[in-house]
């Protein structure tokens, strides 16, 4: 008798299934293992590339002592002077007029010291019109100061104070922000002094609000009051970022809904006032309005971004080239271009630059080369260039 007969079926069986589980589980397993394995490596290969997310710091204290020496409150004051429309007793007293007399107005602001030998960018509104500025350091040193240049068209003005040795920002870089980087603003809300607060990048390039000529706005909802205007946002780094200058609110105040022009603007515009006083910005020379569905199906193009020409100004650039009414602009040296970024585009150009556009003209690809000539400094408001008028939205940071 063989010596497995000892034993009885059913130990046997139970042996035979037990070894059975394990062979089987060691298979399972490996294959568990082998297929965790491949599909690891199969995302990692098929994954784009995205920025590694950054723990939250337990404080942004040191950002802030590097960089809140550097943002000041500025004191403006103005001069204004009150005429008949301004007398309270019209209505008793018809033949009454009120003295002609010159009167101060107050203004509080924000500024950011860009250079240690006392240049402070702000906003244009801030010192607009003003007669006497008063910068408060962080170091409660209070300075006089004068401006330098303005550029109503951004919102940004250069002034200085006479001093040395003065902390500033280091000027980052706007083409890199992205929505969902930290963002920490610094002013001086309410003429409270320098004030701190947090939040994200919300969004990048907002135009179209009608608060400035040239948006390119970084929103955020970090937040800003009246009295943060011309103050600093800045990234986890330190670096400025932008110059905040207004908020979309119903009530006034802060609702999470705040502006500040690009850093990378505020660079450009800055460098011409101090090297010039001014501004001075390249013309395309025509009239034009954002491409609809509706203007395109009626003007037989077949895309969905570009620029619509509605006017051409006589003896401009554009004119001379040969453009013509209800041509579109779809491209820009290469590059995709819709209304508001090709008025940024050429904005941000010098007079006697030559551009290449590229234009559909009743569904024909056309390309022609344009040498830009100099904005008329008297050039008003939705006059050269813009592309539509649009209502004020957005109050004063």
């Amino acid at each position: 008798m063989s010596q497995i007969s000892r034993y009885p079926a059913w130990v046997i069986a139970a042996l035979l299934l037990s070894l059975g589980s394990i062979a089987g589980g060691a298979f399972v397993g490996a294959s568990m293992i082998q297929a965790g394995r491949a599909p690891a490596a199969a995302v990692t290969a098929a994954a784009s590339p995205v920025r590694e997310a950054a723990g939250m710091p337990a404080t942004f204290a040191p950002v802030v002592k590097a960089v809140l020496p550097a943002v000041v409150n500025i004191s403006s004051t103005k001069v204004i002077r009150t005429s008949a429309e301004d007398n309270p007793f019209g209505d008793l007293f018809p033949g009454f007029r009120m003295p002609d007399r010159p009167q101060r107005q107050q203004g509080e602001g924000s500024g950011v010291i860009v250079s240690s030998d006392g240049y402070i960018v702000t906003n244009n509104h801030v010192v607009d019109g003003a007669t006497e500025l008063n910068v408060s350091m962080a170091d409660k040193r209070e300075l006089k100061a004068r401006v330098i240049g303005t550029d109503a068209k951004t919102d940004i003005a250069l002034i200085k104070v006479d001093a040395r040795d003065l902390p500033h920002v280091t000027l980052g870089s706007s083409a890199n922000v992205e929505v969902g980087d930290i963002a920490l603003a610094m002013g001086n809300p309410f003429g409270l002094g320098q004030t701190v607060t947090m939040g994200i990048v919300s969004a990048t390039g907002r135009g179209g609000l009608g608060i400035e000529d040239y948006e390119d706005f970084i929103q955020t909802d970090a937040s800003i009051n009246p009295g943060n205007s011309g103050g600093a946002l800045v990234n986890t780094k330190g670096e400025l970022i932008g110059i905040n200058t207004a908020i979309l609110s119903r009530s006034g105040g802060n609702q999470g809904v705040g502006f500040a022009v690009p850093v990378d603007m505020v660079r450009q515009v800055m460098t011409q006032l101090k090297e010039k006083g001014a501004v001075t910005r390249a013309r395309l020379g025509v009239y034009f309005q954002e491409l609809t569905p509706k203007l395109s199906s009626a003007l037989g193009v077949d895309t969905s971004k570009g620029a619509v020409v509605m006017e051409i100004v006589p003896d401009g650039p554009a004119a001379k080239s040969g453009l013509k009414k209800d041509d579109v602009i779809v491209g820009l040296n290469g590059k995709e271009i819709d209304g508001r970024s090709l008025r940024l585009a050429v904005g941000s150009m010098t007079p006697g630059t030559t551009i290449d556009l590229k234009v559909l003209r009743d569904g024909t690809e056309r390309k022609y080369s344009v040498t830009l000539d100099t904005m008329p400094a008297s050039a008003e408001r939705a006059e050269e260039s813009q592309p539509y008028s649009v209502p004020r939205r957005g109050g004063r940071g």
